[in-house]
């Protein structure tokens, strides 16, 4: 569960709705505070029973590069309505949300997209699917298939106890505490309550299917001639930071790994982080903007 350290909104941030055929998805907006928005837009991907807020810390740094950067909510979390139809939560049916989504925010322009942990496998099944056009693809904290270790062992627990005991349990015995005894705020933790329970039981449900159950893909996504990014914590504890550079290796992607971050490098590094994916956009953007990509 990515941790938010403050809630306060920065400088140019505001919240927003974009709407789409498919609905309307709760977001952070950041845009530049002194200059314009000249750069090619970024849509930031949560992962599961993360939100818009994970990102936070970085949103005001990377749209001063000189772009509007979004930040969302995947349907069914957070502040994101949720529908009563299992389809809705699998990989494929939110990657062509996140299409609809970066269709509206790019307004014709390429998007650069990034993926966070599950939200990742999503980003990835919208580029798979010719359903977004990328400008580059970053993979944060994410894998080639499956989630394993610790955090696949959790996402286990949750799933069999979530259709038994409900959210509210998994809250009270299982997250609260581990919050608690990490010495998160009284802010914090509140707002990791509501922002749990807001989510839709049968999204968290599927999304938890989804990521301990997700083929590896990777060749596929090699075949894209795209521009990529494999970003991760060096103590990343959801997939191995080995199996990540080896996804890396196999994508022929820039792989960046964050110096003191775990799963959450936009929470727990952000300077590093953001100056990293700025970096990687800017680049992304000069190799398409060159003659033979016009």
């Amino acid at each position: 569960m990515s941790t938010p350290r403050f809630l306060a909104l920065p400088p140019g941030v505001s919240t927003r709705q974009i709407e789409t055929p498919g609905g309307s998805f709760a977001a952070l907006e950041a845009c530049p505070v002194s200059g314009v928005a000249e750069r090619w837009p970024a849509l930031l991907v949560p992962g599961f029973t993360g939100s818009k807020e994970d990102f936070i810390s970085v949103l005001q740094t990377l749209a001063q590069a000189g772009r509007k950067v979004i930040a969302i909510d995947m349907r069914g979390q957070y502040e994101t309505q949720g529908l009563d139809d299992p389809r809705a939560y699998t990989c494929a049916a939110l990657g062509a949300d996140i299409g609809a989504i970066a269709a509206a925010v790019g307004q014709g322009d390429p998007v650069h997209l990034l993926g966070h942990s599950f939200g990742g496998l999503v980003a990835r099944e919208a580029v798979l699917a010719g359903l977004v056009r990328p400008a580059s693809l970053t993979l944060m904290s994410s894998g080639p298939a499956a989630i394993i270790g610790p955090r696949e062992q959790a996402g286990r627990v949750m799933l069999a106890e979530l259709p038994e005991y409900g959210i509210d349990y998994i809250w009270t015995n299982r997250l609260e505490p581990e919050a608690l005894q990490a010495g998160v705020s009284d802010e914090i933790v509140s707002f990791l309550r509501k922002r749990l329970l807001a989510n839709h039981p049968l999204g968290l449900r599927v999304m938890a299917e989804e990521v301990l159950n997700a083929p590896d893909r990777v060749t596929e996504l090699a075949g894209h001639d795209l521009d990529t990014l494999v970003l991760y914590g060096e103590h990343d504890d959801g997939w191995p930071p080995l199996l990540q550079a080896e996804m890396a290796h196999r994508l022929d992607a820039e792989c960046v790994v964050v110096p003191g971050a775990v799963h959450s490098p936009a929470v727990e590094a952000p300077e590093t982080t953001a100056a990293a994916l700025t970096r990687f956009w800017n680049t992304a953007e000069s190799r398409l903007l060159q003659p033979q990509y016009i």
